[in-house]
């Protein structure tokens, strides 16, 4: 999946039905940032969500996305490591990881399906970019 660099939020949402149609509720902390405009016209994209078996690891990261969902800031820091399952493979051949509120990092060097750890090397507003630290078994 390529990310284009006209992407202006990435948040996760359900969707719901109002009035026989289905509705995606945009946080308003979206609009604060000023890169959304009410009324106006935007192209959305949906993305499947990974579910998590674990549910310790699932109230972990609630806890962790609800603290993130009150600072505007990306919820990754370069120089941060973290231990990631690759869920996708851009057009350009890169691996695509999502964190909290669905934040995209790319990591080069990897395949789909792929656990490993990785280092955050560059952060942007709306996507970061990673490197490999470890290759790491599915049963670790």
């Amino acid at each position: 999946m390529e990310i284009s660099e006209e992407l202006e939020c990435l948040f996760s949402a359900s969707i719901g039905e109002q009035d026989g149609s289905y509705v995606i509720h945009v946080p308003e902390r979206e609009l604060q940032l000023g890169d959304l405009q009410q009324g106006e016209t935007y192209r959305v994209a949906l993305v499947s969500s990974p579910t998590q078996s674990e549910p310790e690891q699932s109230e972990q990261a609630e806890t962790r996305s609800q603290t993130q969902r009150e600072s505007l800031e990306p919820p990754v820091e370069e120089g941060e490591t973290r231990e990631v399952e690759i869920e996708d493979i851009g057009e350009q051949g890169d691996g695509i990881t999502r964190v909290e509120r669905g934040f995209v990092v790319i990591v080069p060097d990897t395949k789909a399906s792929e656990r490993v750890k990785i280092e955050i090397t560059d952060v942007r507003q709306n996507v970061a970019f990673a490197e490999v630290v470890d290759r790491l078994s599915y049963y670790e």
